[in-house]
This record gives structure tokens, C-alpha cells and sequence, in this order.
């Protein structure tokens, strides 16, 4: 039998794991640096590849949450 057992819709091991190491990461100090890195990509020779992992990014998206920017919610019919 695995050793692993399924958590089911939410899994809270994966998602204290995730938290954990964004945790590491921003207390790294390492945040500023890859910040700039990304800036630098997006002007350099991965821009047209970076744009097209964009945009299929948003065509599976529901659109930013409204929430983010104090926009309303648009009426959706359905």
C-alpha cells in the first residue's frame, strides 16, 4: 500500500508545503533580484515566447477578480 494518502479536494499537507517555501523564499531576500530578472526577460529575447505563455494563460482564465483593483463585478447572464 502507498505511504501517501489522499487528502481529497483541498489537500492541506501540499498547500502548507507551498506556503512554506513562499515563506522561505520572500524572507530569502531574493525577491527584489528576481524581479528584475523577470523585468529583464520580458525586453529580451524570451519576450515573444514569455507573451505567448501570457496569453494562453489568459484565454483559461475567468479574468482578474474584481476585488484586486475595487472594480465592480460585470452582470453576467447564464
Amino acid at each position: 500500500m502507498s505511504s501517501s494518502r489522499n487528502e481529497g479536494e483541498g489537500n492541506k499537507t501540499a498547500g502548507r508545503q507551498y506556503n512554506e517555501a513562499q515563506r522561505g523564499f520572500v524572507e530569502s531576500g531574493q525577491v527584489e533580484d528576481r524581479a528584475r530578472e523577470a523585468e529583464k526577460a520580458l525586453d529580451g529575447p524570451e519576450q515573444t515566447e514569455l507573451q505567448k505563455a501570457e496569453a494562453i494563460g489568459k484565454d483559461h482564465s475567468a479574468g482578474e477578480d474584481p476585488k484586486v483593483r475595487g472594480k465592480k463585478p460585470h452582470a453576467t447572464s447564464g
